[in-house]
């Protein structure tokens, strides 16, 4: 039952007592102001534990909504945390698959190879010569000048830019490099990035999608270039 999974992990347990239902968490959240987004709701079908609601929520764009600031935590007057709900609900979807149901969740598969493939190869969650004009081309022109002049530009500001030695943007060493992956490794971190890739190349087969392990496969494509636009609140 994915109830009872759900209850094994720890962000459900430290974050969920008894909700009074009060709503505070949806009158402070950043998200529900922007979003069809109702933390308040999501407490409510967890204490049903209904799991026919469960199933739902884990196929829904809902659950991943959530920025994580945790104003929900701050407010709330039972010392709930819908933030870490939505944790373990992101956690639960992404194991059973049930994540690639929804536009937002098969975006699970971009973070990994963008932002998650990022860490491990250059120790940074953003550099910048990986925010390409072909990807990103809402970064205009002179993001474009300032990537094909990227030494010269970013080391005038202070950088030092692919060096050794300390700086903004310096190279990471190799065996820090080497010691962030083992801990991917004893974490559990890889597996998962595995489950992704291998819950978005069924998804891809079931859509008859191109999948292959770059950013510039079908199915890659489709899912970062996705955007229903019914996602903000009206």
């Amino acid at each position: 039952m994915l109830f009872e999974r759900l209850k094994q992990d720890i962000r459900y347990q430290e974050g969920l007592g008894a909700c009074l239902n009060c709503g505070t968490c949806t009158a402070i959240c950043p998200a529900a102001t922007v979003y069809d987004y109702d933390p308040r709701m999501i407490a409510e079908i967890l204490q049903q534990q209904d799991e026919t609601q469960l199933v739902a929520l884990l196929k829904s764009n809902t659950i991943w909504y959530c920025g994580e600031c945790m104003s929900c935590k701050t407010r709330c007057p039972r010392n709930n945390a819908p933030g870490l709900l939505i944790q373990a609900l992101r956690k639960l979807s992404q194991e059973t698959g049930y994540f690639t149901e929804s536009e937002k969740g098969r975006q699970q598969l971009a973070i990994k190879r963008t932002v998650g493939t990022w860490i491990l190869e250059k120790g940074y969650c953003l550099f910048a010569e990986n925010i390409t004009m072909e990807m990103h081309p809402e970064q205009g022109p002179i993001w474009d000048w300032l990537i094909r002049n990227a030494p010269d530009s970013f080391n005038r500001m202070g950088a030092n830019y692919k060096g050794h030695g300390p700086g903004a943007l310096r190279a990471i060493p190799k065996e820090s490099l080497d010691e962030l992956k083992a801990i991917f490794e004893v974490t559990g971190a890889s597996d998962f990035y595995e489950l992704i890739e291998k819950h978005s190349k069924q998804k891809a087969s079931e859509l008859g999608m191109q999948f292959d392990e770059t950013i510039d496969c079908e199915y890659f494509r489709y899912i970062y270039t996705a955007n229903d636009e019914n996602h903000n609140r009206l």
